[in-house]
């Protein structure tokens, strides 16, 4: 019922057709005072519907907070939704909310807290994990590779069964020129620990970042293999309109007009928008089928995933589906 001039965040033509922007509206800072997504899920969705290989079957997924203080320059979401402060719900009302899932969704095998680093804050992080562990939950969630082993001890010791981790590169020097705020071997310590540990790791790597060459992708491969994580994701480096990546791909000529146009193919599928003096586009693209097979094609692997099967049916029928959509997918880069 107010005139749109008095309301923030929108933009609107007014009586003479001129667009008029009014003033950013304020972030939410109670964030306890947000409904419970999942009660949208029971209302609009069949959540068998949706899968993720790297979780159980059924899953839900939600956010606990708004925000991620890492500066990463690739990285879409706190650039230009979220911010770079860490917004969270209070450990009771995540409690809350898992406990009407628990009622709402018996057939829930896990839940995956969605926020980009969870363990950001670790004195909250081990308080939602001791309320989930009383509840006797299984739950995953995003992760920085720095959390030390005693906080992986309090998590895993309360349900924590898997940590979805970017790694990024396992070049020391492109972490810096991203502003990772991270290094290799503290990922590499982290990663031991969670072995250690028993904790399931789905790491993510990008390929074709600032400083890329075909010595330093040789070197993540390695890097990955070393580590080895239990299943990994490889994406192409993506400057999205709104980052410091896109910003910096327009100035130094990395990105031009045409390609910026083109983050994926007529088919979905992510093609590399960016190209260097010493790495083209497609010895870029190229690279991610390679990092797949050099990790996925070794004997000691195919021998985990194998012996993961055959201990668990509905193990079993994921990976052979996994398989199908692999086979897909490496199909679809080419056409």
């Amino acid at each position: 019922g107010r005139p749109l001039s008095e309301v923030d965040g929108i933009n609107y033509r007014d009586a003479n057709g001129l667009l008029v922007r009014t003033p950013d509206r304020a972030m939410i800072e109670d964030m306890d005072a947000l409904p419970f997504v999942s009660e949208v899920y029971k209302r609009d969705l069949r959540i068998e519907n949706y899968f993720i290989g790297y979780l159980k079957h059924p899953y839900i997924s939600f956010y606990t907070g708004r925000g991620c203080r890492s500066q990463c320059t690739f990285c879409l979401w706190p650039q230009t939704v979220g911010g770079h402060r860490y917004r969270t719900r209070s450990a009771a009302s995540v409690i809350e909310e898992v406990k009407y899932i628990q009622k709402a969704f018996p057939q829930v095998q896990e839940i995956f807290f969605d926020d980009d680093t969870f363990t950001d804050d670790r004195p909250r992080a081990e308080e939602i994990a001791r309320g989930l562990g009383k509840l006797g939950v299984t739950w995953s969630c995003n992760a920085k590779a720095n959390v030390p082993y005693e906080t992986l001890k309090v998590l895993r010791d309360n349900g924590l069964r898997l940590l979805l981790v970017g790694y990024e590169s396992g070049n020391q020097q492109i972490l810096n020129n991203i502003k990772k705020g991270l290094k290799v071997e503290a990922a590499r310590k982290f990663t031991a620990d969670c072995h250690k540990l028993g904790i399931t790791i789905h790491g993510t790597f990008i390929l074709g970042l600032p400083g890329e060459t075909q010595e330093t992708i040789q070197q993540t491969i390695q890097f990955a293999k070393e580590i080895n994580p239990h299943t990994i994701q490889v994406s192409l480096a993506a400057p999205y309109p709104g980052t410091y990546l896109y910003k910096q791909a327009k100035e130094q000529g990395w990105l031009t007009e045409e390609d910026e146009s083109h983050l994926v193919n007529d088919r979905g599928v992510q093609i590399s928008p960016m190209s260097y003096p010493h790495l083209n586009h497609t010895e870029i693209f190229d690279s991610v089928e390679v990092m797949y097979k050099k990790f996925y094609f070794r004997a000691g692997k195919i021998a985990e995933i194998t012996g993961e099967m055959l201990r668990s049916s509905q193990m079993m029928k994921r990976r052979l589906r996994e398989g199908v959509e692999f086979v897909r997918f490496l199909r679809q880069r080419h056409g």
